[in-house]
């Protein structure tokens, strides 16, 4: 059944939004090239798109062109302002930023571990409102939020999980009471993964599994360009993975002696500090990450008194092993063909610690899997969230305008 002209043209406007939101400003001209639609249709949705406020007239392409026909249109970027979180156990980062992804402000508040769930939602709601006024956004049109822990598949919320503050919980329900604004939760490794695959290590891959190795571990599954939730939400809890190397097995309510026994950021550093190595920590870095930067740079180089070159090859090559028994349970089950060492840790290890984790999963896995290095690093849950929260603006206002 051939679509109605309404269809159609909500149809023809989306694939417009979308080449000037991936490609910048565009000619008529240009958009008719790109869509494939007649001169008169692209006159017709430019025409529409501008009465909406949704584009408008941002230059002319060249110097020998003038008229009508030289107009460059570009996206109204400040016709929606958003809101991206990253929210962690210690504390809460959020950018501001327009339709376009531009950022417009950025703020961060440390939360420590005796707040109280009251004031700790306090602090990281007002920290929203003020980065919010700082960027001059009257009123925020979608928030997305990174946290650790799982999303109920049915209903989108965060659930209760063991080991993570109840503030965590609350501050969803406390920024859509305050703000006037769509809310949307996401597991933080999920959206590392989006990220990656949007603008990082993973543009060229639909599928693929994102190993995220921060403060703790997890891991993202992405299947045919679909990221994979599972019936309950838990998809990539590997934190819980029973592993060889540990003196214990983890429980319901307790990943101790699973995977992030041994990939933890303490057990890497507790790791590291068995070959007798220290690292100055970076703000904002956790000391893993740290740890695993210096020893790359020491085996690159010539060390240091500090950081020795063989002790620092054999720390790599100890975490290396490690990390290739959490790498090889994804890749034997699932065959995502590329492994994304993500998060600060993967970052610091560069494609020296990728490396040497390729070359251990060819030795234990008969399905061929690339391992590679995350680009984006801790950064990767912000702009992933924002990536969220920009779609999910676009396509409310990207909705089909009447005539």
């Amino acid at each position: 059944m051939p679509a109605s002209p309404s269809t159609a043209r909500a149809i023809n406007d989306r694939l417009a939004l979308r080449l000037l939101q991936q490609e910048g400003p565009l000619t008529a001209g240009q958009l008719k090239q790109l869509t494939g639609l007649s001169r008169p249709t692209v006159a017709d949705l430019v025409e529409r798109l501008t009465a909406a406020g949704l584009i408008s007239v941002v230059g002319e392409s060249g110097e020998q062109r003038r008229g009508p026909n030289a107009r460059l249109y570009g996206i109204v970027a400040d016709r929606a302002q958003l809101a991206a979180l990253d929210v962690r156990t210690e504390g809460v980062t959020v950018v501001v930023a327009d339709l376009l992804g531009a950022e417009l402000a950025r703020a961060s508040v440390p939360i420590t571990d005796d707040a109280g769930t009251g004031p700790a939602v306090e602090q990281a709601v007002a920290l929203v409102e003020r980065a919010a006024k700082e960027a001059g956004a009257e009123r925020l049109h979608t928030v997305g939020i990174g946290a650790p822990g799982l999303i109920d598949p049915a209903t989108g919320e965060l659930r209760d999980s063991s080991g993570l503050p109840e503030w965590h919980r609350r501050l969803v329900a406390a920024l859509q009471e305050r703000l006037p604004a769509r809310v949307i939760v996401e597991n933080e490794t999920n959206l590392a993964a989006l990220a990656e695959q949007r603008e990082g290590a993973a543009r060229d891959r639909d599928t693929f599994v994102l190993l995220w190795l921060g403060h703790g571990t997890g891991a993202a599954v992405v299947l045919d360009g679909r990221l994979r939730r599972g019936a309950s939400g838990g998809t990539g809890e590997i934190g819980f993975l029973p592993v060889p190397g540990t003196t214990t097995l983890p429980s319901a309510t307790d990943c101790e002696g699973g995977f992030h026994s041994l990939a933890g950021a303490a057990a890497i550093a507790e790791l590291a500090a068995g070959f007798g190595l220290e690292a100055a920590e970076s703000p904002g870095e956790p000391r893993a990450a740290a740890l695993v930067r210096a020893a790359v740079a020491a085996v690159s180089r010539a060390g240091t008194e500090r950081f020795p070159r063989d002790l620092a090859d054999r720390f790599l090559a100890a975490l290396a092993d490690r990390l290739a028994v959490g790498a090889a349970s994804v890749v034997a089950v699932l065959d995502p063909g590329c492994v994304v060492l993500g998060g600060e840790v993967g970052q610091a290890g560069g494609e020296a610690l990728a490396g040497r984790v390729g070359e251990r999963l060819a030795r234990m896995s008969p399905l061929p899997a690339e391992v590679r290095a995350g680009s984006l690093g801790g950064g990767a849950v912000l702009r992933g969230a924002l990536l969220t929260a920009r779609e999910s603006a676009q396509d409310d206002l990207f909705a089909p305008h009447p005539r």
